[in-house]
């Protein structure tokens, strides 16, 4: 342990917007299942990369 805090490895996904890994956080802790998109700024765009042909 280093200031107290464990080196455990968080769990991770893949954002379907900017197809980039994003790890767990603390303010997931009770809704780490619903969670899809890595940034606010993704979520937002959704939509747009959707009509893209992304």
């Amino acid at each position: 342990m280093k200031n107290g805090l464990r080196n455990t490895p968080r769990p991770s996904k893949i954002c379907p917007v900017c197809q980039r890994p994003f790890e767990w956080r603390k303010a997931w802790k009770k809704c780490w299942d619903d969670v899809v998109y890595c940034s606010e700024r993704c979520r937002r765009r959704k939509n747009t990369i959707k009509s893209m042909g992304g």
